[in-house]
């Protein structure tokens, strides 16, 4: 557990991506492009008008959580602001691109069967109510939880709505995409080997690892951020 890294604002920028590339998406959705030349990481936000600790708060969760470690929720101060820009991204991200993206792949590569089957027919349906759902739990929260936050942050009256409302209903969307992945890998009937579906395959596990962690820092992270917000609005 110690050996876990934890990025400072004076590392370079390039260093994290070429330590762990899924940190590119983390960039994405904070605004960051690529193209950052040997600027740290505190100068590079700087220059691009993110909070840094904000930023460095979920790099390091993600980097935590990938390698089995513990994130502490009292690590650093943390911008509620910036970390609902980053979930909204981060839901966009999922919606609008990721998950048709992978629809897309995967009508691709079921057409590519010379035959069809119970299987093969069921998948897409199965996908499809998937995405309507994670549909639903995300407009959810773009409509009413991201709401509620920025009326704390601009200290206006919330009724009696609490992030504690959020945190007991709130599940982990990507379980029916692990559904998903283990029809296809150990149910589907290919008779020779179908590349196509073999790497919408892989953009599926990729995807429910990303849902997973997102899930994870809504409540590692988010939640106990306007947790923190709601007490102090109240005093």
């Amino acid at each position: 557990m110690s050996s876990i890294r934890k990025y400072k604002p004076t590392d370079k920028m390039s260093h994290l991506i070429t330590r762990n590339y899924s940190l590119i998406s983390a960039m994405s959705r904070f605004g960051l492009p690529l193209g950052f030349g040997e600027k740290s990481v505190q100068d590079f936000c700087k220059e691009k008008g993110v909070d840094c600790n904000t930023f460095l708060a979920v790099v390091n969760f993600i980097e935590q959580e990938q390698y089995g470690s513990e994130y502490d929720p009292n690590e650093g101060t943390i911008s509620v602001e910036s970390l609902v820009n980053y979930l909204k991204q981060a839901h966009s991200f999922f919606l609008d691109f990721c998950l048709p993206n992978i629809r897309t792949r995967l009508c691709q590569a079921l057409d590519q069967e010379p035959e069809k089957n119970d299987v093969t027919e069921s998948i897409l349906m199965f996908y499809d109510k998937y995405v309507e759902e994670v549909r639903r739990h995300m407009e959810y929260e773009n409509k009413y939880v991201f709401k509620y936050v920025e009326q704390l942050i601009e200290k206006k009256k919330t009724g009696s709505y609490t992030i504690k409302c959020f945190a007991e209903k709130h599940d982990h969307i990507e379980q029916k995409l692990r559904e998903l992945k283990n029809i296809i890998i150990k149910y589907y009937p290919q008779n020779s080997c179908n590349n196509l579906l073999n790497a919408t395959l892989f953009d599926i596990l990729n995807c429910e690892q990303d849902l997973d962690l997102h899930c994870k820092l809504e409540d590692q992270l988010f939640t106990p951020a306007v947790v923190k917000l709601e007490t102090e609005v109240s005093k």
